[in-house]
């Protein structure tokens, strides 16, 4: 079942609860589709009465700033024998080379890593141990970690929620196009069926007289 489909079958403080879930779990460093069900969820929102995306934004904002915080911790205290095992678990996502690319990322921009990884799918995954292991101090992964939460979580929340609305907006105004459009053609094909059927009974007529 699609994402959208299968929240939409769940009351909306479930559909908060999970979203904060996903990508709290995700940002603790388990390769999970945050995004994907973020974006699910704020487009939900822009059909769904029932679902605030202000609350929606911020229960995504908190599952990303704590769940790095976690992350954070985890490698701070796991340093890289648990960068060596998260690559033996998940080596899609944890391989040598993945973790050598964030390695340098966060070598090169320190701070900036952890903020701008939250809008790159790799870095969403390794900023949080990965800060922890190269033992970034705490107060600068604090700030990048809720500011890049913030802006990500309730930036995506908010973008995806007003396209959904200004989407659903045309899409009515285009059935209502669509509709006067029907309704003209069919006026239109009526005139000429008419027009063709007097001109036909005209010729008709003379030609009865003639006989």
């Amino acid at each position: 079942m699609h994402v959208q489909e299968w929240l939409d079958t769940v009351p909306a403080a479930a559909v908060y609860a999970v979203v904060a879930l996903v990508i709290g779990l995700e940002s603790l460093g388990i390769p999970l589709p945050g995004e994907i069900v973020l974006v699910s969820a704020a487009l939900l929102s822009s059909q769904h009465g029932g679902i605030d995306p202000l609350v929606l934004g911020a229960c995504a904002s908190a599952g990303a700033v704590v769940g790095d915080s976690i992350g954070y911790a985890i490698g701070r205290k796991g340093g890289r024998p648990l960068l060596a095992w998260l690559g033996r678990k998940f080596p899609k996502h944890f391989s040598e080379g993945h973790v050598a690319t964030a390695e340098r990322s966060f070598q090169k921009w320190g701070m900036w890593a952890v903020f701008f990884g939250r809008f790159v799918a790799l870095l969403r995954i390794f900023a949080g141990p990965l800060a922890g292991v190269l033992r970034m101090p705490y107060w600068k992964f604090l700030i990048a970690n809720v500011l890049g939460g913030i802006v990500w979580a309730g930036g995506t929340t908010a973008v995806i929620y007003y396209v959904g609305v200004v989407a659903e907006d045309w899409l009515k105004r285009f059935s209502w196009l669509g509709l006067v459009a029907a309704v003209l053609i069919g006026v239109a094909s009526m005139l000429i069926v008419r027009r063709k059927a007097s001109r036909a009974r005209s010729e008709a007529q003379p030609a009865t007289a003639g006989e």
